[in-house]
């Protein structure tokens, strides 16, 4: 529900409980002075009626005719328990009725009064007044008169506020609506411009405003204000991540020609002095029978240029693959398209699986069944699939220091699956969410194994440039599984594994 709707909605409910207020007092005030008139009548004529009686009160009693009034709209009636004997005035005679009373076994002290009785479908305002001696009621005085035309009034009163309340109300709703709507259009200027800016990221748009200095009106300039310091920061950090990208795009290209170099370099000296060097330190022992001191430093001496060139190959290696892994996410970054063409999924998965043989690893490594993904096919950069593919198990080799990792294939629809499961430390549940950003080490805390936390972001980006998703579950303690799915190049009639 909207603001506009709730305050009209708010304004309206207290508009109505005033009038109703307001109208429940007039008709109370109008009420209490039409009956106020006919009430003192009634009453005149109740303290002028003189009760006479003979000796037996019980037997015999008259209304004297002295005491009645010439006016032929009070009409007086009495009431004879007694004898059972009704004395009515004229008036009531000719209309050929009696008004309604009590028998005189239900007669009580709470009919003294004035009541309302009705007489076929006429109204009267009637006073019962009971007549006692001796504390026994013997008969009552009822002086009655037709409130027909006032009952008509306050019924016709009380229709009209009531339908003066509705058009009120309906009417004063009709035009706050309309107000409120015009009072808060600034708003919804503020609501449409800041869609803009969500869905087209376009943070050059202004929120137009060319009403009044008043609340709105300070807001919109405000958050035109803000919008334009948003804009120019966003332009700064927007720069300083393309210079970012480029610096390390540069960086990348440049590191990899004096690794290749260095690499190449460490591995032609450990061809060519390794085995030399080897060669010569047996030689000496042959020679002397048994190391002297100076053939015990020279023997030092090889063992330490061995392990400072194979320490260097390593890093050599490693920075390698760093670089790589930066040069994938810069292309990530520039929105690199790969060249995509349709290729057969199971010789690529089964090349993978013969060369992740191949890779250093603890724990066993098992080829599952692959028969899921015979003859699919998926439209793919295969050099880049492979990359995606070894990222996954050697992480799995990674994380399992024991038992095993297992390769398959699995089917659903219209998706084919590559399965890696291990059965290594696994992962908490909430850092599940983390694992694909960059630099992000699930197991940073606990320092298990060495990496930059850069693979799983490339893989990432090279399944969603595949139009593909990945599936993971994870127990700590008890290993993970990765499925890789995949759409099928061409559909044909399938059953779901």
């Amino acid at each position: 529900m909207s603001i506009r709707l709730r305050l009209t909605i708010w304004y309206s409910v207290i508009l109505a409980v005033t009038l109703i207020a307001f109208g429940v007092a007039i008709y109370i005030f109008v009420n209490y002075n039409t009956y106020k008139e006919m009430k003192g009548k009634i009453e005149t004529q109740v303290n002028a009626i003189n009760i006479t009686s003979t000796l037996d009160m019980f037997d015999n009693f008259k209304v004297s005719p002295s005491s009645i009034f010439a006016d032929d709209e009070i009409y007086i009636q009495v009431i004879n328990y007694k004898k059972g004997v009704v004395q009515t005035t004229q008036n009531l005679r000719r209309l050929d009725m009696l008004l309604p009373y009590p028998e005189q076994k239900k007669v009580s002290e709470s009919d003294e009064g004035f009541h309302e009785l009705k007489v076929d479908k006429y109204p009267f305002l009637t006073y019962q007044h009971l007549l006692k001696q001796n504390g026994e009621v013997f008969g009552m005085l009822q002086v009655a008169a037709y409130s027909g035309r006032e009952d008509k009034f306050l019924n016709e009163l009380r229709t009209t506020l009531i339908f003066s309340l509705i058009v009120v109300v309906l009417i004063a709703f009709t035009i706050g609506l309309f107000l409120a709507r015009q009072a808060l259009r600034p708003i919804e200027n503020v609501i449409r411009a800041s869609n803009q800016i969500e869905n087209g990221s376009d943070l050059s748009m202004r929120i137009p405003h060319s009403g009044p200095k008043d609340e709105l009106g300070r807001l919109t300039d405000t958050l035109n204000g803000m919008l334009g310091r948003i804009e120019t920061t966003y332009n700064e950090l927007d720069e300083a991540y393309k210079a970012q990208r480029r610096f390390v795009s540069d960086a990348s290209h440049e590191l990899r020609t004096p690794l290749t170099t260095i690499r190449g370099n460490i591995e032609l000296l450990e061809r060519m002095w390794l085995p030399a060097l080897g060669a010569g330190t047996e030689q000496q022992e042959q020679e002397g029978g048994s190391l002297t001191q100076q053939s015990d430093k020279e023997r030092q001496r090889i063992m330490l240029t061995r392990e400072a060139m194979g320490d260097i190959a390593g890093e050599a290696k490693r920075m390698s693959g760093l670089v790589n892994d930066l040069l994938a996410l810069a292309r990530a970054d520039a929105g690199y398209e790969m060249e995509k063409s349709v290729q057969p999924l199971l010789p690529l998965v089964e090349d993978v699986a013969r060369k992740a043989q191949l890779l250093p690893r603890n724990a066993e490594w098992r080829i599952g069944n692959l028969s899921a993904i015979a003859n699919v096919e998926v439209v793919a950069h295969a050099d880049f699939l492979r990359q995606l593919f070894f990222i996954f198990v050697e992480n799995a080799f990674k994380y399992t220091p024991s038992g095993y990792v297992e390769l398959r294939a699995v089917r659903s629809g219209n998706q084919a699956g590559v399965v890696i499961k291990d059965t290594g430390i696994g992962m908490a549940s909430k850092e599940v969410p983390h694992i694909f950003e960059r630099f992000y080490r699930a197991d940073e805390s606990r320092g298990q194994t060495s990496g930059t936390g850069l693979g799983l972001s490339i893989a990432k980006w090279i399944i969603d440039e595949h139009g593909g998703s990945v599936e993971v579950s994870t127990r700590e303690g008890e290993g993970s599984t990765f499925i890789v799915w995949l759409p099928v190049a061409f559909h044909e009639k399938i059953n779901e594994v």
